[in-house]
């Protein structure tokens, strides 16, 4: 391993501080990503500036309708809330089927969401939730702040502080693993919103990472029921395609995910 300067930042302010005079620094809260990838020397940063103790960005938070999640919030935690599991049942589900026991009791969301790999889950939860994500210098939908393949709208010496939504009347997440790494091939995030307008997350499929599929939330509004889904097309040239399936192969997982996340949420 080479030379990295390690910090543990005391808050949010703390942690800007630390990055802002590091020559390369990196902020890791689990660290299941940076980890591996500074292990395989894919990064190499000067710097790590660990925020994963910091108070502020922890917790859970469920007040009448609405919904907080601290950004250093663990797998584990999400799924392990019971009042979570009760408002918004499909993203405790979620939580609780990402990688295994290790990377649920270390990886946080707000590290999933700040990377934004095409095929992590919280991210197809966070758009079809409608989400907010707070950061220490704004606040910003999640319509707006998942901008392509690894690029969120995040600047440089801004932090993912928590992301809030508002209680869903129905929701669930259905994927289909890949049995190696337990990354989504295709993972579809139903959830009916109180206005009772329907969104649909999706991830591990397209081409450019996470999207909403406009024609399924326009037939699931109408009728919320997995027959609704029947004659929707899944355009597979928008989908990845590689070694693991194609874009036809994804573009019919899409819609089979989509199915079963809709009967899961009733």
């Amino acid at each position: 391993m080479y030379e990295v300067n390690y910090h543990k930042a005391k808050d949010v302010k703390d942690a800007v501080k630390l990055i802002g005079k590091a020559e390369d620094g990196k902020l890791m809260s689990g660290g299941q990503t940076l980890i591996p990838t500074m292990k395989q020397r894919l990064a190499a940063p000067s710097d790590l500036v660990d925020i994963s103790s910091i108070a502020d960005l922890k917790g859970v938070k469920v007040e009448g309708g609405k919904i907080t999640i601290g950004a250093a919030t663990t797998h584990a935690e999400v799924a392990s809330n019971k009042k979570l599991q009760k408002a918004c049942s499909g993203i405790a589900s979620l939580a609780g089927h990402i990688g295994d026991p290790h990377v649920r009791h270390k990886g946080t969301i707000g590290g999933s969401i700040a990377n934004n790999d095409p095929a992590a889950d919280y991210p197809s939860a966070m758009v079809a939730l409608n989400a907010s994500i707070k950061t220490n210098k704004r606040t910003l939908s999640a319509d707006k702040f998942f901008v392509g393949m690894f690029e969120t709208a995040l600047n440089e010496g801004e932090v993912v502080v928590s992301v809030s939504f508002d209680k869903p009347k129905k929701s669930a997440y259905a994927k289909f693993p890949n049995l190696a790494s337990r990354y989504a091939m295709a993972g579809v995030f139903v959830a009916k919103l109180a206005d009772n307008s329907v969104r649909v997350g999706v991830t591990g499929a397209g081409a450019d990472g996470v999207f909403r599929h406009k024609g399924m939330e326009k037939a699931l509004s109408a009728k919320f029921n997995a027959d609704a889904l029947a004659g929707i097309s899944v355009a597979e040239d928008d989908m990845l395609s590689d070694i693991h399936g194609d874009g036809a192969y994804r573009a019919n997982l899409v819609k089979v995910m989509a199915k079963k996340a809709v009967n899961a949420a009733g």
